[in-house]
C-alpha cells in the first residue's frame, strides 16, 4: 500500500487494494478483499465491507458504513452518517447472505448526510440525494431527490446547483460553471461535457465571477 496514509487507530485487513494517495482516518475498518481507488478520503469511523469497490477521488465523511453489494464509482461524495443497506427483509434468525442486493452509486453523485439508500438502487451520474432522504428507487443522472420516500424535485448541475430553465427552449445553465444542460424525454444531458468525463482543470475551481458576486438579497 505504497503512498497510502492509514491512521494508527484504523484497521486495514489483508488482502485489500487501496490506491495511492488515499487517506484512512481514525477508527476506520477496511475489510479484506475491499477495493478502494486513488486519492480517496475515509473520514472517522468509516467501515468498508469485504467485496465493496470504491473508485478514485471518493470522499467519505464520518460514520459511513458501506456494506457488501455496494459499488461506488469515481468522484462520489458520501455525506456524514449516510446509510447503505443490502437486505430488504432482514431477520436475525434467518441467514440471507446469499440475497444481498446490489447498490450502484454512479460517477460524481452526492449522497447527503443521514440519507438512507435501500438495496438494489442505482443513483445516477452527478445525481444529488438531499440530507435525510430515504431512496427506495433509482435516481436518474443529475436528479435532485429529497423526502421520505425520496422524490425527484428537479435537476442539479455537476457543480451542485439546482438548475432552472433560462429561456423558452428549456435550456438550463449552471451559474457557477456556465455548462449548459437540456431535458430530453425525462432525462437531463449536458451539452458541453460528457457525463463520464472528468471535469477539465478550468472547471474544477469556481469562476472568479461566481466567487466574487455579491450575495443574493432576501
Amino acid at each position: 500500500m505504497s503512498g497510502v496514509t492509514v491512521h494508527p487507530s484504523a484497521f486495514v485487513d489483508e488482502p485489500s487494494d487501496i490506491g495511492e494517495g488515499t487517506v484512512v482516518w481514525h477508527f476506520c475498518h477496511v475489510m479484506a478483499h475491499a477495493r478502494i481507488g486513488r486519492g480517496c478520503t475515509l473520514g472517522q469511523n468509516v467501515h468498508v465491507a469485504s467485496g465493496v469497490t470504491i473508485g478514485d477521488r471518493v470522499k467519505i465523511q464520518n460514520n459511513v458504513s458501506i456494506f457488501e453489494g455496494t459499488t461506488v464509482e469515481d468522484d462520489v461524495f458520501l455525506g456524514p452518517s449516510c446509510v447503505f443497506t443490502n437486505i430488504e427483509n432482514p431477520r436475525s434468525e434467518v441467514s440471507r447472505r446469499a440475497m444481498y442486493g446490489t447498490t450502484l452509486i454512479r460517477r460524481g453523485a452526492t449522497v447527503g448526510a443521514n440519507a438512507t439508500i435501500l438495496p438494489g438502487v442505482t443513483i445516477g451520474r452527478h445525481a444529488f440525494v438531499a440530507a435525510g432522504a430515504v431512496v427506495t428507487r433509482d435516481v436518474p443522472d443529475y436528479g435532485l431527490v429529497l423526502g421520505v420516500p425520496a422524490r425527484r424535485i428537479g435537476w442539479m448541475s455537476r457543480h451542485g446547483h439546482k438548475l432552472e430553465a433560462t429561456d423558452d427552449l428549456g435550456l438550463l445553465r449552471c451559474p457557477e460553471s456556465g455548462l449548459r444542460y437540456v431535458e430530453q424525454g425525462g432525462a437531463l444531458r449536458c451539452l458541453d461535457l460528457d457525463e463520464d468525463s472528468p471535469l477539465p482543470a478550468s472547471l474544477r475551481e469556481a469562476r472568479l465571477a461566481y466567487r466574487t458576486r455579491p450575495p443574493k438579497r432576501p
